[in-house]
């Protein structure tokens, strides 16, 4: 292997007294899909920030690029080193032009005007080199977020850039936009470029990773070749326990198993939903699986009332329910965890609070008006011990938390209302693999006190080690279901037979 294009040596950064980073040791070569793995709060985010100059580092360590002692001082010094990186939020102004956003900071003008001609000129060979299939002239605002992930990494290699650093770069993309974000860093790769890939998706960094570095509490704890990554060695490093006690699952399904508290029969929404029916029992955790668009989500949204039925009806341990809205299924007992819990789920900019007592705050009030917040703050303050919420206190903002303590204090409002039946859906999509373990963890706990659970997942090692029973769907309808058993469990392999409609699928 060639000489390191980035050498990071004994890196360290304290916040406040607190160590984020302890002696880091960081290696990259030119041409190589480096990945940089663990929890959050493990310091990826850290240490990428002082590469690329957002933070300055202790004193002690050093930073050799290209041999070379390098002392990066702000953004701007990052860039003038070779370095770009691409956060999950695009940094992308929407009202400028594909041209203007690649060229900002660096604009071209002529007589004290933006010569946007020359600008769109001057990104035109990049874009083709990248296979855009827009316009320069084109305003971000009219992209896919496929899209603007393309404008991202043109204006870094516009900038000339060594070293791409992305963090969660398939976060909003769909699975062909993925693919094809895949296609593109392969190739760079091919040219030369270093890239730093940072992903929870263990599936992307045993795809696409030549070596990984993982870090756990703001240290290294390992680093591995292309012939040692594999999910189970990753996982082990990242959470410093081995993988067989990830999937959290005490609860004894044959056993615990009681009486049938939600039963959805024939329900249709006249789209895309045709004439599904299920059962889920107390105490059983059911996986709902299928392809994308499958149909899986609008299922849910009919149980819950989110979405008009053409068709069916729902009961209740027995009893016909008549659910229009999703305040109406929360009354009778269901509880849906949506997808997504940044734009559907959680008030970003309310306290955690407020957030986990928004669902009974009628329930506490006081002579029917007063709210009780001594009564929330006990719940917020017992929620945050149940289901290990990091945060400083319950009156943090729950936009600032991290991806896996949000999802907590989104089931932690849930619960709140003691629901009969718990819906989630991608429960652990874009958290880390800690925050994984300790969701599933809740799961097993809520199934074990007769919760009756309903997991929505596109994740089939998730699916696998949680549930009792998986319903497959596949273009609106129930394609099949299978039971684990001691003599039979669950397979992938069958699961993916039955969503894919192959011959030999078998329920």
């Amino acid at each position: 292997m060639s000489d390191p294009i980035l050498e990071m040596r004994g890196v360290s950064k304290s916040f406040f007294g607190i160590r984020a980073l302890r002696s880091v040791d960081l290696t990259v070569h030119a041409g190589e899909i480096h990945a940089l793995m663990g929890e959050n709060g493990a310091g990826k985010s850290t240490l990428m920030k002082i590469l690329s100059g957002a933070y300055r580092p202790d004193p002690g360590g050093e930073i050799r690029i290209e041999g070379r002692p390098v002392r990066i001082e702000g953004p701007l010094g990052g860039r003038a080193a070779g370095i770009s990186i691409i956060y999950q939020e695009l940094s992308l102004a929407p009202n400028l032009s594909v041209a203007e956003n690649i060229y900002l900071g660096r604009e071209m003008s002529r007589s004290g005007l933006l010569a946007r001609g020359a600008m769109r000129l001057g990104v035109g060979p990049i874009l083709a080199r990248l296979g855009a299939d827009f316009l320069p002239s084109t305003p971000v605002a009219q992209l896919s977020m496929g899209q603007r992930q393309l404008v991202e990494i043109a204006r870094a290699l516009h900038a000339r850039s060594k070293i791409l650093i992305m963090d969660e770069p398939t976060t909003a993309l769909s699975a062909g936009e993925s693919e094809r974000l895949f296609a593109l860093i392969r190739q760079l790769r091919a040219e030369g470029l270093a890239i730093i890939y940072i992903s929870h998706r263990m599936d992307e960094i045993c795809a696409l990773g030549d070596r990984v570095t993982v870090l756990r509490d703001g240290r290294l704890v390992g680093s591995l070749d292309k012939a040692e990554i594999r999910a189970d060695t990753i996982v082990r490093l990242m959470v410093g326990r081995d993988v067989s006690t990830f999937y959290k699952k005490d609860h004894d399904p044959a056993a615990g198993r009681g009486h049938v508290v939600l039963t959805a029969t024939g329900l249709a929404d006249g789209r895309r939903v045709r004439g599904c029916s299920l059962t889920v029992h107390a105490g059983e955790v059911v996986g709902l699986a299928g392809l994308i668009g499958a149909g899986r989500t609008e299922l849910a949204h009919l149980i819950i009332g989110a979405s008009p039925k053409t068709a069916g009806h729902i009961e209740i341990e027995g009893r016909p329910i008549d659910i229009r809205t999703p305040g109406e299924a929360l009354d009778a007992g269901i509880a849906y965890l949506t997808e997504d819990r940044r734009s559907l789920g959680l008030f970003l900019d309310m306290s955690c609070l407020d957030n986990i007592n928004l669902a009974v705050l009628g329930r506490d009030a006081k002579l029917g008006c007063i709210l009780d917040r001594d009564t929330a703050r006990d719940r917020a303050s017992k929620a945050f011990t149940a289901l290990g919420i990091r945060a400083a206190n319950v009156g943090v903002s729950a936009g600032v938390l991290s991806g896996g303590n949000q999802q907590k204090v989104l089931l932690s409002r849930l619960l709140a209302t003691t629901p009969k039946v718990l819906i989630l859906d991608e429960p652990t999509r874009g958290v880390d693999v800690g925050a994984k373990s300790e969701i599933y963890s809740i799961i097993d706990n809520l199934a074990k006190s007769g919760t009756a659970i309903l997991v929505i997942s596109s994740d089939l090692p998730e699916i696998i080690g949680i549930c009792d029973r998986v319903i497959v769907m596949r273009a609106g309808q129930i394609a099949g279901q299978m039971e684990r058993t001691a003599a039979s469990p669950l397979s992938q392999e069958d699961i993916m037979a039955l969503a894919t409609g192959m011959e030999h699928a078998h329920a």
